[in-house]
């Protein structure tokens, strides 16, 4: 007997669950939730996943195998610049947070990934996937003249370090955009590594911006 198709596929229903988690946090959360915003049953959900921990389990493992296509769709909307494609891939994650208490949630759902064995496992190869990507964007800056020649790979790790803790410390502080204050934070990390003309480029265009607002007032 030839099964029925799938009418909703796996991708569709675990983006639904990453939006019901942020939302509503990971222990909060029930099957019944996601079906709901994908128009399923829970019966459906837990015959698919097993159990709402698999359906966790799944949405992680799909985090991971996003990482390498999500470099590279933002080197593809970055082509002449591997720092400015560095920036929106290290504020990618910032485009998740829209307020503290989703931020919360993200940290949740961190609490999980650094208790459980299997979703440690997927966690280490989503941050092992994404440091990579960023040692590639340096280096590629360091090859372009955008950089400085320095230690890449440490360099990674900062930026990795920065991006996660800036959300934090905004999620706390609560001043501005979430994306522009990640990627102040991230500009402080990068200016001393910046190629001499590059510095000096983004000095004219800082200095042109307050001549501009001076000439208004």
């Amino acid at each position: 007997m030839t099964p029925r198709p799938r009418t909703i596929p796996d991708e569709v229903i675990l983006e639904a669950a990453g939006r019901i988690i942020v939302k509503l946090g990971p222990s909060r959360f029930t099957l019944a939730d996601v079906a709901g915003e994908v128009g399923l049953s829970p019966a459906t959900l837990l015959q698919r996943f097993g159990s709402k921990r698999g359906l966790m389990l799944a949405l992680a493992e799909s985090a991971v195998a996003f990482v390498d296509a999500c470099f590279g769709m933002i080197r593809g909307a970055h082509p002449d610049s591997p720092l400015d494609a560095l920036l929106a891939a290290a504020t990618h994650m910032a485009q998740y947070v829209h307020s503290p208490e989703e931020m919360a949630n993200h940290l949740a759902f961190l609490q999980i990934d650094l208790s459980d064995p299997d979703f440690h496992r997927l966690a280490l190869e989503n941050n092992t996937r994404i440091l990579a990507g960023y040692r590639a964007l340096l280096d590629d800056a360091v090859a372009a003249g955008e950089l400085a020649p320095c230690d890449t790979a440490r360099l990674a790790r900062a930026v990795g370090a920065v991006s996660g803790g800036s959300l934090i410390t905004w999620a706390i502080m609560r001043e501005g955009e979430v994306i522009a204050f990640v990627r102040e934070d991230l500009e402080t990390l990068l200016a001393p590594y910046r190629a001499a003309e590059t510095r000096r480029g983004k000095a004219k265009v800082r200095a042109g911006g307050k001549r501009r607002v001076a000439s208004r007032q």
